[in-house]
């Protein structure tokens, strides 16, 4: 349940559509069904503004089933699952209707919702090898309500091919930079952006970038100003975070 679904209710009671007793009952279902393995947050719509999300690491298909369809069933219209392997969304899909961005990883249940956002996000990458992850914040961008463009392949190694598009860097409201090697694309995007900057270290580069460290290191010690960073693979926090910003 969230805050459209709350005024609903209400308006409901206030036409006499539904009683005071049925109101009171949807109400008291709404802050987490148990299902055993998994205590669903059925409140935080409400709470926060964004329906629980599920991270489909470490579940199982089936347990992945089984969340999805109560979440539903309450009313939620969009489901997203971040972090699905091919293998579990094959199962998946035999029994909800999802649709899976294999790049990404990310199970999509219910269609793009209508935009909200007041601006556009801006999600770039310095390389192709960034695209799982940048993928995934641009896929959660757009699944909370918001105008996406993307800017792939753009890193500092080929700076000119990212001065190309000083237009799209000027007319973003929020930047996401998705960077792996040593994670200097951030700093040179939040040197020309006069929006927040949300970088985001990948684990790409071979063995003295540790996976990623080197990257979320560089970002952390940026030298500019308006430069946030998210943990290392972490495209589904920039995403969120830059819908935040972007609703504000």
């Amino acid at each position: 349940m969230d805050q459209k679904e709350v005024y609903k209710l209400l308006e409901q009671v206030k036409s006499g559509e539904i009683s005071i007793d049925q109101a009171v009952l949807d109400l008291k279902e709404a802050p987490y069904q148990d299902i055993g393995y998994a205590k669903i947050d059925t409140h935080r719509g409400l709470r926060q503004g964004i329906p629980e999300v599920i991270y489909g690491a470490g579940k199982t298909a089936d347990q992945i089933i089984g969340i999805v369809k109560e979440m539903t069933s309450h009313h939620q219209k969009n489901v997203m699952i971040t972090r699905v392997s091919p293998e579990k969304a094959q199962r998946i899909c035999e029994e909800v209707p999802m649709i899976y961005h294999e790049l990404a990883r990310f199970g999509q249940v219910g269609e793009m919702p209508e935009k909200t956002g007041k601006g556009r996000i801006l999600v770039v990458t310095g390389g192709t090898s960034d695209l799982p992850v940048s993928e995934e914040a641009a896929l959660t961008a757009e699944m909370l309500g918001n105008t996406v463009d993307r800017l792939y392949d753009v890193g500092v190694s080929g700076l000119h091919r990212l001065l190309d598009h000083l237009d799209d860097i000027m007319n973003a409201r929020v930047i996401v930079a998705a960077a792996g090697m040593e994670g200097a694309l951030a700093s040179v995007v939040g040197g020309l952006a006069d929006c927040p900057v949300i970088a985001v270290p990948t684990s790409v580069g071979y063995g003295a970038s540790f996976g990623g460290l080197s990257a979320l290191l560089s970002m952390l010690n940026s030298c500019a100003s308006g430069v946030s960073v998210v943990n290392i693979d972490n495209g589904f926090g920039a995403g969120y975070l830059a819908s935040m910003i972007n609703h504000i």
